[in-house]
């Protein structure tokens, strides 16, 4: 390692190739960066909406009320339109309160948005998709200046590197293709202003600097919670970097400590602990049905499917949810594995941060980050994802570039290393391209990527759930017409394969019910709904559905009328069961019972019939001419 002074304390930092290696002038990177960062997601710009953006976003009744909304997006949970909407409780574990993104939802809708109410919400679609893109590319950029600027002063290279695997891995292709996700961006936008302000203030002492680095970091906890980590990563940095001893290292996250306690206690205010009992839904308590002990060995074993996609990010999946990854016990080697490993970067960031090299940060960046949402001390509602990775792939990537790096300079030609620079360069990038730009057709709307992902994940109730709705989608469009029939069949096999994944899906057997009735067969309809009321019996969408459905089971029974009085009874109670309020449907049940001599039971339908509707005159009669008790 070389060594150079910083306040007369010893720092170690990698060695690199020379300033003049590769793309010597910041500049040049970053256009660099900006070209390869539009080659490989501008094909995400023209995508629609998929995942959660529908209910952060599209059916989200604060941002499309624009600026009007954004004092009810301070004020409330992410999802607090969503849960307003089922008639639902917060349903997640702390809460969701990442209120920055969604104001930039809400101002965007204000901007650029239709004011003709009856126009759908996403004609701002592409707006959003562009400025994620803009986004990302940007933090990338500020990354560079960051890294080149005070972390790798002497090693150009290793800054560059880092940036560029972490703007062409494949693995954040949900953060930027997914408009939701948007928090993950901003969160890590103004992490890195909040480092570049603390140096600049440790460098000044100018107030301002501070002042600046304390606004950064609220607006990045503001995005989201990850922030909480400057906390530690702060002192990291001062102490390898700058060489502040320990006490000053301490002493200089103070203000920001200030901060986040502010923070905290606006979150804590909003959205309290969120949900406080276990939720019964396995697709928001994945380890629902796991023991104690299989419960932990599978949180561990997780931390692998990270890794393995930080090192090989194939294939892509937008869920990880119940049973995708099948719960694992400590007999399997690879739990064992994840503890040596992890248990192992742990001693490596003490032992590396004891030393003062950059590498300590590094790992305490991708550990700390990891902590979050890992599951094994506070439960997320999910078992992995993707996005959820985002941060802590910078310090994997600080790590990668380190040794990418360590191996160019055993080359001793400099003209070898520069062209063995630019093969790794170019190869890397048109390798994570082929990945990278199919994969952001594939979140071109909910229709490509669930289909898509129902293969990759094929035991994932929600996926298969979603694809079976995908089909049930394209089989309305009228152009599919001839292959309708096809179409839903389709949608029949992943709504019943998800619904034998998860016995309680709700939304599964909601349209696999819709998809035997665009069939016809209205007895299996009516079977899938009657699962729904078991178990959700207040689900909006199960009253609409049982309202269209009762009204087929009244004519039914009508057809029957005199000619088949039992068959139309039993048709008409199961009209009247799901749609209780219509009067009609009561006053003809009465008639049913009548025609069949069971009057008490004409009474009782024709005193409910008089309860909805006074004024049925025909009930009063039927009433009247019943035999006196």
């Amino acid at each position: 390692m070389s060594k150079q002074k910083v306040n007369k304390k010893e720092v170690h930092t990698p060695v690199s190739l020379s300033k003049n290696s590769l793309f010597p002038n910041f500049k040049i990177q970053a256009m660099v960066l900006l070209i390869v960062g539009f080659i490989l997601y501008g094909n995400s710009i023209l995508n629609e909406y998929a995942l959660d953006d529908g209910i952060v976003i599209e059916k989200n009744d604060y941002v499309q009320q624009g600026f009007k909304g954004i004092p009810k997006i301070l004020k409330t949970d992410a999802y607090d339109s969503f849960y307003r909407s089922m008639n639902a409780k917060q349903q997640l574990s702390g809460g969701r309160y990442r209120p920055l993104s969604v104001v930039t939802f809400a101002i965007e809708q204000q901007l650029f948005g239709s004011k003709e109410k009856e126009k759908p919400a996403d004609d701002v679609a592409l707006i959003r998709h562009l400025l994620n893109v803009v986004f990302y590319i940007l933090s990338v950029i500020i990354l560079l200046y960051f890294l080149q600027t005070f972390i790798f002063k002497d090693t150009p290279l290793v800054a560059f590197l880092t940036c560029l695997l972490f703007l062409i891995h494949p693995i954040h292709t949900e953060v930027i293709a997914n408009v939701k996700s948007r928090d993950e961006i901003l969160s890590f936008l103004f992490i890195i202003l909040t480092f570049i302000k603390m140096f600049r203030y440790r460098e000044s002492k100018k107030p301002l600097q501070l002042f600046a680095a304390l606004g950064f970091y609220f607006l990045a906890l503001l995005s989201k919670e990850y922030a909480v980590t400057l906390i530690v990563l702060i002192p990291i940095l001062l102490y390898i970097v700058k060489g502040d001893s320990l006490k000053e290292s301490i002493i200089g996250v103070i203000p920001y400590f200030f901060v986040a306690a502010l923070y905290l206690l606006i979150r804590f205010s909003i959205v309290g602990k969120g949900a406080t009992i276990e939720n019964p839904d396995v697709l928001n308590n994945p380890y629902k049905f796991a023991t104690s002990p299989e419960k932990w060995a599978t949180k561990i074993e997780i931390l692998n499917h990270y890794l393995r996609l930080l090192f090989f990010p194939h294939p892509l999946s937008s869920d990880y949810s119940y049973n995708t990854i099948p719960y694992t016990n400590f007999g399997n080697p690879m739990v064992w594995f994840a503890i040596l490993f992890h248990l192992s970067a742990i001693v490596a960031t003490i032992v590396l941060f004891v030393r003062r090299n950059i590498l300590a940060f590094a790992f305490a960046f991708y550990l700390l980050h990891l902590f979050l949402i890992c599951n094994l001390v506070m439960d997320i509602g999910a078992t992995m994802g993707e996005r959820l990775i985002y941060h802590s792939s910078f310090g994997f990537m600080i790590i990668i570039a380190v040794a990418i790096n360590w191996l160019l300079e055993k080359i001793g030609s400099v003209n070898s290393k520069k062209i063995a620079t630019f093969a790794f360069v170019a190869l890397i990038t048109v390798c994570c391209a082929a990945k990278v730009i199919p994969r952001n057709a594939q979140w071109k709307n909910d229709t490509t990527l669930f289909i898509t992902d129902a293969e990759t994940v094929p035991y994932s109730a929600l996926v298969n759930g979603n694809a079976g709705k995908a089909y049930l989608d394209l089989a309305d469009k009228p152009e599919n017409k001839a292959n309708e029939k096809d179409l839903i069949e389709k949608a029949i096999v992943h709504l019943s394969r998800s619904v034998d994944v998860h016995k309680a899906y709700v939304n599964g057997y909601l349209n696999l019910g819709v998809a035997y009735f665009k069939l016809k067969d209205y007895e299996n309809a009516r079977i899938q709904w009657d699962k729904v009321a078991e178990i959700y019996p207040n689900n909006p969408f199960l009253k609409r559905n049982y309202t269209v459905l009762a009204g087929i089971y009244y004519n039914k029974g009508m057809e029957k009328g005199g000619k088949a009085p039992m068959e139309a009874i039993k048709f008409l109670e199961e009209a009247v069961r799901m749609d209780q309020g219509n009067a009609e449907y009561w006053y003809n049940l009465g008639g049913a019972y009548y025609t069949v001599k069971d009057f008490e039971k004409a009474r009782n339908a024709w005193n409910t019939t008089l309860q909805l509707n006074p004024n049925k005159v025909e009930a009063q009669q039927g009433l009247a001419a019943l035999p006196i008790k």
